[in-house]
């Protein structure tokens, strides 16, 4: 059974463990890892629900996995609540910004399978129990120190970390500003066009006002009455003449 390359320490905490011989062994509640070089060696499971006794297994036993199982060979070295309680981890540790002001808590870390390399660390702003919230991812390179239950980073704050996973929370902001911008975008056109619709209506006010209309149509309606005149005296003038034709008259 193939074995993806990475994987978050989430899943396989969250599976139950069955060994060569079918046994199931309980599921994952703790990661054993060397934090000082980010390196995850393997993870703890909890075979019965009574009792201090725990399970440890390598991460070179992991043969397979299912939706549900991680499939091991080999048997787990049998340890208790206190040893576990003491290994030295990360998950859960709060994080520090560069001006030592808490910015998140570790969530979560993605697994080079191969190796145990850590990859990077997830980093939830709030309660990473909490379903939902958002994931930032902080490369090992970018902690500056690191102490029990305690990392701190370069990053002023979580915006300075890329975005793993978005929350419903995180999304609606993320779409809300790009809806933002497009109303902007489509306001700032429509300004343009109309300021370019008035910059033509000016520029016609000022050609209609160089000439006024009203001269134009006063010119024509002097051509019309010089028009008229001529067409009223013109049977006048032809009366006259005939009047001065007939003798009789």
């Amino acid at each position: 059974m193939s074995l993806p390359e990475q994987l978050l320490l989430s899943d396989i905490l969250r599976r139950r463990v069955r060994c060569d011989q079918g046994l199931d062994h309980g599921a994952g509640m703790a990661a054993w890892m060397h934090p000082p070089v980010h390196r995850l060696l393997g993870w703890i499971s909890k075979p019965s629900a009574l009792g201090d006794r725990r399970l440890a297994w390598r991460l070179d036993q992991l043969r397979g996995l299912s939706e549900l199982e991680l499939f091991v060979r080999g048997d787990g070295a049998v340890t208790d609540l206190p040893t576990v309680d003491r290994l030295p981890t990360l998950i859960e540790a709060e994080v520090f910004g560069s001006d030592r002001d808490v910015i998140g808590q570790v969530a979560d870390a993605a697994i080079e399978l191969s190796s145990g390399r850590i990859l990077h660390y997830l980093i939830a702003r709030s309660d990473p129990r909490l379903p939902g919230t958002s994931r930032w991812r902080l490369q090992p390179d970018r902690i500056v120190d690191q102490q029990p239950g305690r990392v701190i980073t370069a990053a002023e704050s979580l915006d300075d970390l890329p975005l793993a996973k978005a929350s419903v929370r995180q999304q609606w902001l993320r779409r809300s500003r790009r809806w933002r911008d497009q109303v902007q975008e489509e306001t700032t056109r429509l300004r343009d066009q109309f300021q370019q619709a008035g910059d033509r209506f000016e520029e016609r006010l000022e050609g209609w006002l160089e000439e006024p209309p009203w001269q134009e149509d006063e010119r024509e309606r002097q051509e019309v009455d010089a028009e008229a005149w001529d067409n009223w005296d013109a049977p006048r003038q032809r009366q006259d003449r005939r009047t001065d034709e007939d003798p009789w008259i």
